[in-house]
């Protein structure tokens, strides 16, 4: 673990399955579209499949556990390898959203990741207590998304 990323050693939070043939998916949530297309770019450089939202109620409506969703067999959570997300974003935070992936049953295992450009051990402490697989500080690097991509491929 270094300054910028904050893991949690429970192999038991990885997530779907992520075949050898397949890139994972990785879902990318960030109100700021420059900071989701940095999160995007980075990834797809990483060989991975990326899906954006602009909040965390977008995320939801993906993730068939929108509010007129809630009893819908929508499973696209399923084909979600990585749910990454940022902290402060309106209407719902990233704790909010990671409450409630870690809520469904169908996608409490999913892996999610929590970013922010603030670095307080409070909301890192209370991220992970909640589930998160990872804290990480804003702006994203290289570097941040090979440890990424290395949380992916210990799923297989």
């Amino acid at each position: 673990m270094d300054f910028y990323s904050y893991s949690s050693s429970s192999s038991s939070r990885m997530g779907k399955s992520c075949p050898a043939h397949e890139e994972p998916h990785v879902l990318a949530v960030d109100d700021n579209l420059v900071d989701r297309k940095l999160v995007e770019k980075l990834l797809k450089k990483s060989s991975c499949k990326v899906t954006t939202a602009e909040n965390g109620l977008r995320a939801l409506e993906y993730l068939g556990l929108g509010a007129d969703q809630e009893h819908s067999t929508n499973n696209n959570g399923s084909k979600v390898n990585m749910i990454i997300t940022d902290y402060c974003m309106p209407g719902m935070t990233g704790y909010e959203l990671l409450k409630k992936i870690k809520e469904s049953s169908i996608l409490k295992d999913v892996p999610v990741v929590i970013m922010s450009s603030e670095n307080i051990p409070t909301r890192i402490d209370q991220c992970m207590e909640e589930g998160a697989q990872m804290f990480m500080l804003k702006p994203l690097k290289h570097s941040d998304v090979k440890r990424l991509r290395c949380q992916l491929m210990q799923c297989q």
